[in-house]
């Protein structure tokens, strides 16, 4: 895949693949004390956004949200560290930075739907099953 990014703008905030915004030290504040990577060190961050496709979420200049896609740029996509801080949760931002990563060509389909409560309304449905 090429190294073109994409933006997108919503008012005064932008959701951005450019790793020239992404703020690591507010990505790995926040993850360090997430539930689902609590004391993960800074380095472990950096290489995580390194070989990830990510989506910066900005208010002007300042990170408030976040979300990496592991993948291979070909046939897989994992979405995870989703986040947005609190400040700004509850105003829609957090579905509209999922709906900035479902824009880009790598998630346009999703392959899989492990899709919980959260990610139903944004379209994943449960859809697999065993065959031979």
């Amino acid at each position: 895949m090429d190294n073109q990014h994409l933006s997108f703008t919503k008012d005064q905030f932008t959701v951005t693949t450019d790793p020239a915004f992404f703020q690591l030290e507010a990505i790995h504040d926040y993850l360090s004390q997430s539930s689902w990577a609590p004391g993960i060190d800074a380095e472990t961050v950096r290489i995580s956004v390194q070989n990830s496709l990510c989506f910066a979420l900005l208010d002007g200049t300042r990170q408030i949200g976040f979300a990496r896609l592991v993948t291979d740029y070909a046939t897989f996509g994992y979405l995870c560290d989703v986040y947005v801080l609190n400040d700004y949760q509850k105003s829609g931002l957090g579905r509209w930075l999922i709906e900035c990563c479902q824009a880009h060509p790598l998630m346009s389909t999703p392959a899989t739907d492990n899709a919980g409560h959260r990610q139903r309304p944004l379209g994943y449905t449960r859809n697999w099953g065993i065959s031979r």
